[in-house]
């Protein structure tokens, strides 16, 4: 099969890393990919919002099967002009990616199906948001309706915070056109938890839990980012947990999509918080977590390209979804500044070493090559990620590894996983 992958971060090099080891696979594209995909795809210089351009390079180099691996394009409806095009796409289409385009939608589905989630408030006027704020409990969470690369929530302290962070979701448009609308939730506390899956329309099938650190300084200090690093598998998430969460949440969701006239094909992201009154949706996302992806496909034993199939055709029933009994923790090298500003352009050295060792893997988030060399293109630039037999041993090796790789300016949190050392069970 020739595959293209439509993505240029770490998860699409994940993706790709894992499509590589697939029988079926001849040959890989990328588009437009970055320095690290290139090892395993064809890179090519067509960004993931130019469908017309995807369609016809898809077209012409006679693709087999498209992978959207980023939110944006299946928001915005690659999918559904691939699939006009007679081309096998993975993905949600328009209609179901909706789950992650707006956050509105997705609440209204939980209120509608009675799946576990915050309690909130709509706004489409920020007059009426400022209002309801001065009768709402604190700590609350403001949430932009649309994609805000996974910035655009705010929790809130105190009312003159939540004030001003409506002044910039809605009135400042900081976050640009996803702030049109504006979700106010209770503030939920508990472990969060992650948890991918693989959906056909109609049957659903759990990945292995993971954990993400979305805010960028050590203590989950500082503003949210894309994601600092993640953990695989979540102590916290017990069988009781999953047991609850198959029986509430996961299947609910996708029962609820397929009633909307919605059937949604692909991998929905379940954000968790593990609450006292248990497991709620914290949010959806539709598509392969970044970095969550880097630390669980690397553990799947399965043959991703014959699971994605299986989406397509309606046949993941049949699937027997399995992982390694190990454990995997990937921890982002990021440009110093990030999220807000940041230098681009230094020379990355120590690559080769991931070459030497088995279960230790580089994956390439913000990345290009400058002639020979490979330097930094982006806030979030490298995803280290290594196995070990338990959490601890993966963790220690991962930070290991991590000192392996130099640039300057190169940050990082010292503390992804640390919630590990305090779980009864490691």
């Amino acid at each position: 099969m020739k595959v293209l992958i439509v993505g240029s971060g770490g998860r699409e090099h994940a993706i790709a890393e894992s499509a590589a080891k697939s029988s079926k696979v001849e040959k890989i594209y990328c588009a437009p990919g970055n320095a690290g995909i290139s090892e395993y795809a064809q890179c090519v210089d067509i960004s993931a919002m130019e469908f017309d351009k995807l369609v016809a390079f898809a077209r012409e180099t006679l693709i087999d099967l498209v992978i959207v691996g980023m939110d944006d394009p299946l928001v915005g409806g690659l999918v559904d002009e691939m699939e006009r095009a007679g081309i096998r796409t993975f993905g949600p289409r328009k209609n179901a990616a909706i789950l992650e385009g707006s956050k509105a939608f997705s609440k209204n589905l939980m209120k509608k199906y009675k799946i576990p989630t915050a309690g909130y408030e709509n706004f489409t006027d920020a007059d009426k948001a400022l209002d309801y704020l001065e009768t709402a409990r604190f700590p609350l969470v403001l949430k932009a309706d649309g994609l805000a690369l996974g910035k655009g929530v705010l929790i809130c302290s105190t009312l003159e915070e939540a004030k001003e962070g409506v002044k910039d979701i809605m009135l400042d448009k900081k976050f640009g056109s996803a702030g049109n609308e504006m979700v106010v939730e209770e503030f939920m506390t508990g472990r969060e938890v992650s948890v991918l899956s693989f959906v056909d329309g109609k049957t659903i099938k759990t990945m292995t839990s993971a954990q993400d650190h979305k805010r960028a300084g050590d203590g989950d200090t500082g503003l949210n980012t894309g994601g600092m690093g993640t953990f695989s598998p979540s102590p916290f998430y017990t069988k009781e947990v999953e047991e609850f969460c198959n029986q509430y949440i996961y299947q609910a969701t996708v029962d609820a999509m397929a009633a909307e006239g919605r059937a949604f094909k692909g991998v929905i992201f379940f954000g968790l918080m593990l609450t006292e009154e248990g497991p709620k949706v914290l949010e959806y996302n539709a598509r392969f977590g970044d970095p969550e992806a880097q630390v669980v496909l690397p553990r799947m034993k399965n043959d991703l390209i014959e699971v994605v199939e299986a989406c397509i055709d309606g046949t993941l029933d049949q699937v027997d979804l399995q992982f390694e009994d190990n454990a995997a923790v990937c921890v982002v090298l990021a440009s110093e500044g990030y999220p807000v500003k940041y230098e681009k352009g230094f020379e990355i050295t120590g690559l080769d070493e991931f070459q030497k060792y088995e279960g230790y893997y580089c994956f390439h988030a913000g990345t290009r090559f400058d002639g020979d060399r490979i330097v930094t293109n982006g806030g979030r630039v490298l995803g280290i990620t290594a196995k070990g037999k338990d959490l601890k041993e993966a963790r220690a090796n991962a930070y290991a590894a991590a000192e392996w790789v130099q640039f300057e300016n190169k940050y990082m949190r010292r503390d992804i996983g640390k919630a590990i050392d305090e779980a009864d069970a490691y």
